[in-house]
């Protein structure tokens, strides 16, 4: 039997974010399985388009004929709900959520509002709604009205990799993440600034074109801060993997992640975590492997820092924690499994 979708995505998939980068891995995976994927993009701007661009996007998607199976990147179909219930009835629509809008940091209220509103209509449209995490699913269910049997939950994989080989001399902190205000790369950099009477070295990979303002401010702190001798800030990577295998700390303060793709890697490169409370980052991070502190707190934060700097038997203990938890997270053959079993049910 002839299985076939489109998948439908804003922007640039190419792009080395986490949620571009699942997407990536999900298409190959299903096609992997025998699914013919039709790829479709849908503009650039989501989830704040231009008018044209949300236009085109509508009718690039009504174009598809009766009874097509399509799936749609979140970030896109969260602000597609007037599109949504004029096909929904038409078309098989199923939502790949990878964090609901309306929890992106810096939003206003009237904001949160406003994508919280827009999101949950789209969604009540859909045959099926794909997360990739627990607590997205368990979100979606309190907040957006969408019924648990109606949430499939596909954890991102990882690829198995190579044990970090830790420093024996100048301890390398990496964090990776878009160089926007949701990651906390300014409390991290604050948090540095704290602990400068002990030997590190720290490299935060991350895109700088993503969100300008953010990354213009991240230099500014880092020169303010008399930093770049001993802070790089190294923008978007072709692959980040080379770092994590040379890193001996993995620091990120998310104010807010879905999952935390980022972490899971952490985890098989056998890397201690400092990252806070935020989101599903404490169901990623298991106790033993990282220490986690409140979301903005620098001072908490750069306690975390001191304590795996300053005691590398602690070092060791977490990195030993780290890489046997992430030796039991999913590759991406079963997360595009679990999809694809789901995608069957609804085809």
């Amino acid at each position: 039997m002839s299985r076939s979708l489109v998948f439908a995505y804003p922007g640039d998939l190419s792009l080395k974010t986490g949620g571009y980068g699942y997407d990536r891995q999900v298409i190959d995976g299903l096609q992997a399985l025998g699914w013919q994927v039709k790829l479709l993009p849908l503009g650039d701007g989501f989830p704040v388009p231009t008018e044209d661009t949300l236009r085109s996007a509508g009718e690039a998607l009504s174009s598809l004929p009766d009874g097509a199976l399509v799936v749609i990147d979140g970030l896109a179909f969260g602000v597609l709900d007037a599109w949504a219930q004029v096909e929904a009835d038409r078309l098989r629509i199923v939502a790949l959520v990878h964090h609901p809008l309306a929890l992106e940091t810096g939003l206003s209220d009237d904001e949160q509002r406003h994508f919280h509103e827009r999101e949950r209509a789209a969604l009540a449209t859909v045959r099926h709604v794909v997360v990739t995490s627990p607590m997205t699913a368990r979100e979606l269910a309190a907040n957006y009205d969408v019924q648990a049997s109606d949430i499939t939950v596909a954890l991102p994989g990882t690829e198995k990799a190579a044990t970090a080989q830790a420093s024996s001399s100048m301890p390398h902190i990496l964090s990776v993440g878009t160089l926007s205000r949701r990651k906390g790369h300014d409390v991290l950099l604050a948090a540095l600034k704290s602990v400068e009477d002990l030997p590190w070295q720290a490299t935060i990979v991350g895109s700088k074109t993503l969100d300008p303002a953010t990354s213009a401010a991240l230099a500014h702190q880092v020169e303010t801060l008399e930093l770049g001798e001993r802070v790089t800030l190294a923008g978007e990577v072709a692959d980040p993997r080379t770092y994590f295998a040379t890193a001996d700390i993995f620091a990120l303060a998310s104010r807010y992640e879905g999952y935390g793709m980022v972490f899971a890697e952490a985890l098989s490169h056998g890397l201690p975590i400092v990252a806070c409370h935020a989101g599903a980052v404490p169901e990623v991070v298991p106790e033993d492997a990282g220490i986690l502190v409140p979301v903005d707190d620098v001072t908490a934060f750069a306690s975390a820092l001191r304590r795996l700097l300053s005691d590398p038997r602690e070092r060791q203990a977490r990195a030993a924690a780290s890489l046997q938890a992430g030796a039991l997270l999913p590759d991406w053959a079963q997360t595009a499994k679990i999809i694809s079993n789901t995608l069957d049910r609804i085809a």
